[in-house]
């Protein structure tokens, strides 16, 4: 079964309004995934969306190192930031195999913002760093790197850099999916990524209607 993944921590700008959206561009644009599910410290109640609580109370993006918790999934699985719109046929993403996003800044390096694997490929990845929060979240511990912020995706890229392992740049498995949100342009898609300030909710044109669930309203027939 293909499962997106999402994380939704508390007390930051996203609430249960992100995940409906999301949800609403998965299933129409990617209804291969045939699971969603909602990593949450919140009482969350989405349709088609399956809630699992946080264990941990870890802050901010690190959150989502929980998603590559034991027993959550037993097939493809995609773990996938709140702030992606999809606007056109987006089931590529639901396909097996190990991949993510190549980091928009720093070229051969992954992005947490999606990737992929199958079942609990990456449970060993959830142990390590649960067993030593405080050290994986302090800045340094993954020796130098080339990114300003240390978050989740440098830990989980020196993770694969130190086992050995070099997962698929989705951008290359995948050409012409992955599109990155520029306000100047109206047209984006088929899977909208957003870097920096920008996010979906101050997005314009087509992408904002694509987010708010305004294009289908806008090609409905009022009978349907």
């Amino acid at each position: 079964m293909s499962t997106l993944v999402t994380v939704l921590k508390g007390g930051g700008r996203y609430d249960a309004t992100w995940v409906e959206r999301l949800a609403l561009g998965v299933r129409r644009h990617a209804p291969a995934f045939e699971r969603i599910l909602c990593l949450t410290d919140l009482p969350l109640a989405v349709a088609g969306v399956e809630r699992a609580p946080l264990r941990h109370d870890w802050p901010a993006w690190w959150a989502k190192m929980e998603a590559f918790r034991p027993g959550l999934t037993d097939g493809p699985t995609l773990l996938c930031d709140l702030d992606t719109v999809l606007t056109g046929p987006a089931n590529a993403l639901a396909e097996p195999g190990l991949a993510a996003m190549e980091d928009y800044f720093h070229a051969g390096r992954l992005s947490s913002a999606l990737l992929r694997w199958h079942g609990d490929e990456l449970a060993p990845l959830y142990e390590e760093f649960a067993a030593e929060p405080e050290r994986w979240m302090s800045p340094g511990s993954c020796g130098p790197v080339p990114n300003a912020v240390h978050g989740d995706q440098v830990v989980i890229d020196h993770w694969f850099r130190r086992n050995g392992r070099s997962p698929a740049f989705i951008q290359r498995v995948h050409p012409g999916l992955l599109d990155f949100y520029d306000p100047r342009r109206d047209a984006h898609g088929p899977v909208v990524i957003f870097i920096g300030p920008s996010k979906p909710d101050t997005a314009t044109g087509s992408v904002h209607a694509a987010w708010t669930g305004a294009t289908a309203s806008a090609h409905s027939s009022p009978h349907s």
